[in-house]
């Protein structure tokens, strides 16, 4: 019977020895090397990230197409509130290191405990819409919002609000990975929209930038230990503005179809975005701050489209009015009678103005698996030593149950009974 129970617990180790090596084999293959490095994310920014805040009745100005089909459609198969087919980065940011999609911050139901609770492993400030300077501002040199009055300042202003209702909000924003983006597109799509030509709007970039900075520096205040923060994309290569300004050919890069000068002021805020980020660095060593190239990121979609499925529909919306392009300024996706193509997966762009699911998975495979961060978001980790203590997430759990279970079993000496045994074998 002894030597029976003895083969039993060494197969056990064999079981469990075998299920943590395919854990970690699968985890390295599937590039998820920060899987367990956060306990948490907490996210700022605009439609690009907005998991749903944009919802509720509290920040928008009329209730938005999210909230009907067809979006949704791939992932969720209903409505969220996502300007998207289906997943954000986010979402594959959030799935990358083993944590929820995050949950909007005015997440319906439930009472403030029951609330709290549900966005431990991570809150959503951002709102479809917003921008990084205050409305006010805008309303002062005579241009509007036609979606939030939401800003970068009253998502921060969210944030502290919601720190205060945590047992430890410093502990919590110290393992927590804060994104603080994408961002700042909206700053100038609308004044594009309403007649603000290009030299008018670089005289803006330098305020946009100089205020991510501040929102940067007042989370470094609060605590946050980690962040990752996206440039812009590409806007040259979107739908919308390939419509809104279809003329002369001597605008539009040959090798994607873009319009040279709008990718151009991308790279320019970008270049002012990086500069800030180097300032804060120097002011801050201790701190993580992770730039995310979102605009080299995407642009592979546009240079190589057929290797990502894309093909001749790269520049094309998903879900449109038609036209060369598929957007309709007067016949948007979501509105009666616009149809959405069969397979959202073959067009990197949903609606003309925001991703698909399959463009923002080549984004995010940019981002946490390509060289598309600078530092790399892989090599970037809260201090071991602190977080050792700390089941992180239900895969680290997981894991500390298998070394648990087999360090018991090689106490009793199973282990070097079962050694012994293979040896002779």
């Amino acid at each position: 019977m002894a030597v029976a129970g003895t083969t039993t617990d060494a197969a056990v180790v064999v079981f469990l020895i075998t299920v943590l090596s395919i854990s970690v084999s699968a985890a390295a293959a599937a590039g998820t090397t920060t899987f367990g490095c956060y306990e948490s994310i907490v996210s700022f920014g605009d439609s690009l990230t907005d998991t749903g805040n944009i919802l509720s009745v509290a920040v928008h100005k009329a209730m938005p197409p999210t909230g009907k089909p067809p979006f949704g459609r791939t992932f969720f198969n209903r409505p969220t509130g996502r300007y998207c087919d289906g997943r954000l980065v986010i979402d594959f940011i959030a799935q990358s290191l083993g944590l929820p999609l995050l949950k909007p911050y005015f997440s319906d139901g439930g009472n403030e405990e029951e609330r709290r609770r549900s966005l431990a492993t991570g809150v959503n400030f951002a709102v479809a819409g917003a921008t990084v300077l205050d409305s006010e501002f805008y309303d002062k040199i005579g241009y509007h919002n036609p979606v939030t009055n939401n800003s970068l300042t009253i998502q921060l202003d969210w944030f502290r609000s919601f720190l205060t209702r945590l047992p430890d909000g410093r502990k919590y924003v110290e393992r927590s990975l804060v994104v603080v983006g994408e961002i700042g597109v909206n700053d100038y799509n609308y004044l594009l929209q309403q007649g603000t030509t290009l030299d008018q709007l670089q005289t803006l970039v330098p305020q946009v930038v100089s205020s991510i900075g501040s929102t940067i520096q007042e989370l470094i205040k609060h605590g946050v230990a980690t962040m990752l923060v996206p440039g812009h994309p590409p806007i040259g290569c979107w739908p919308i503005y390939l419509t809104l300004h279809n003329s002369g050919t001597d605008k539009y890069d040959p090798r994607t179809g873009c319009l040279d000068w709008l990718n151009d002021f991308s790279k320019y805020h970008n270049s002012l975005l990086l500069e800030e980020l180097e300032k804060i660095r120097d002011l801050h060593p201790q701190i993580n701050i992770i730039y995310a190239d979102y605009y080299n990121a995407a642009m592979r979609m546009y240079l190589s489209p057929d290797k990502f499925g894309f093909g001749s529909r790269v520049l094309r919306g998903c879900c449109g009015g038609g036209g060369p392009y598929n957007y309709n300024t007067s016949a948007g996706c979501g509105d009666e009678g616009v149809e959405s193509c069969d397979n959202p997966g073959s067009y990197a762009s949903w609606d003309g103005v925001h991703y698909t699911e399959a463009g923002n998975r080549v984004i995010a495979q940019g981002i946490l698996e390509g060289p598309y961060t600078n530092p790399r978001i892989a090599t970037i980790c809260p201090d071991e030593s602190e977080l050792s203590l700390q089941p992180r997430g239900h895969y680290t759990l997981f894991m500390v149950i298998i070394f648990s279970l087999a360090a018991n079993l090689c106490i009793q000496n199973v282990c070097v009974k079962f050694h012994h045994r293979r040896k002779s074998l």
